[in-house]
């Protein structure tokens, strides 16, 4: 089948040679984890080798780049530096708002029954401090605002996903602010599908508090996380893991157990540096190859998915549109093990995931439109 050729990101080429991993594979699987690009692969083997060298003699520069990543996380995200704590994963972020928040017994939070565990869990455990939980149900993979605005009534925060991580709906998140300023209700994002190839203002938004780990969109490395927190929050969540590095004074020893005044109160103990060297590379990427250029390429890509599997006679989990979709995309036939599509795929050199008998794809920035018509020729 002829397949018209797009034009949304033209020197795609040249950021492909960033990514080893499309020598081997057509990779579209980033929802789960993403390859690392040459530059943050690299960074991580320099902070490996200087640490192999010479011990901790670059400690300084290594503390530099700690810096670098705030400063670079807080401009993807349109917030100050002082309100991005360096984290492990989502869920740490999103845990130290659920556990340290000055709960009051009849509070209420809103969040969606079907969003992945880490926005479920933490908010589920409320419940044992009297915290009521109104959960809301997605619908063909989406919901509507309407319904989260009667939802917040009443309520103190909402928890909600940017992305949602099964059909890839993505959620206006002005919209939401503007539901939880009317409401006075607080807004704590899990932005981790999203975060990245799509456009996040904090500021703009209203968000209070979001998390993000490193290694799906980010194309950051495992174990490393950017967590927003609001300043105007700091005073109300308390850091529920404490040590040494959480006080203002930490450099000198401090046994003076004064908060730091920033978001770097909820970073207990060393971070991940090696880590942080490749994300802070990544992240320089996403500056450097602009997150709107970045969503309407992959935008294109999505939609070349849903019209080639469509014409083979897959259904997507969920309407889609340019204003509420996202990298992910999510598929089935009638008639095809999706679980078993998945493993031919895999055995073509093509990496997609299978999810509850549907097929999920994930194309990013880098990927073209070869990658997605090898999918499409590998879809049974």
């Amino acid at each position: 089948m002829l397949r018209r050729k797009t034009a949304y990101m033209k020197d795609v080429t040249s950021y492909r040679d960033q990514f080893p991993i499309t020598n081997s594979t057509v990779y579209l699987n980033h929802a789960s984890v993403s390859p690392l690009p040459r530059r943050s692969a690299e960074a991580m083997r320099a902070f490996t080798e200087d640490v192999e060298g010479f011990g901790l003699k670059n400690y300084g520069r290594w503390m530099e780049t700690v810096g670098a990543l705030r400063a670079t996380a807080a401009r993807l995200l349109g917030c100050g530096s002082g309100e991005i704590a360096i984290t492990k994963n989502t869920s740490e972020g999103l845990s130290f708002v659920a556990n340290g928040l000055d709960w009051r017994a009849g509070d209420v939070v809103v969040g969606i029954r079907d969003e992945f565990p880490a926005n479920y869990f933490p908010w589920l455990r409320l419940e044992k401090r009297g915290v009521h939980l109104r959960w809301l149900d997605l619908e063909n993979g989406r919901i509507e605002l309407e319904d989260i605005d009667k939802a917040c009534d009443g309520a103190r925060l909402l928890a909600v996903s940017y992305v949602q991580y099964l059909s890839g709906f993505r959620l206006d998140l002005d919209a939401l602010g503007e539901i939880c300023r009317r409401r006075n209700v607080l807004l704590v994002v899990d932005a981790v599908q999203g975060l990245g190839p799509f456009p996040v203002n904090v500021k703009q938004s209203g968000i209070h508090a979001l998390s993000a780990s490193g290694h799906k969109w980010l194309l950051g490395p495992e174990g490393c996380a950017i967590f927003f927190i609001d300043q105007g929050l700091l005073p109300r969540v308390d850091p529920v893991e404490f040590g040494w590095t959480n006080v203002a004074g930490s450099e000198h020893y401090s046994h003076d157990p004064v908060l730091l005044a920033d978001a770097r109160r909820y970073e207990c103990g060393t971070l991940n540096t090696i880590g942080i060297h490749g994300l802070r590379a990544s992240l320089d990427l996403f500056h450097e190859v602009g997150v709107e250029r970045m969503a309407n390429h992959i935008d294109g890509l999505a939609r070349r998915t849903i019209e080639g599997a469509a014409a083979k006679g897959y259904e997507p989990m969920t309407a889609r549109n340019s204003a509420n979709g996202s990298g992910i995309v999510t598929i089935r036939k009638q008639g095809i093990d999706s679980a078993a599509a998945v493993a031919s795929l895999s055995d073509a050199g093509i990496s997609a995931a299978h999810r509850f008998g549907w097929i999920r794809v994930a194309p990013h920035f880098y990927n073209n439109d070869e990658d997605i018509d090898a999918l499409l020729e590998g879809l049974p």
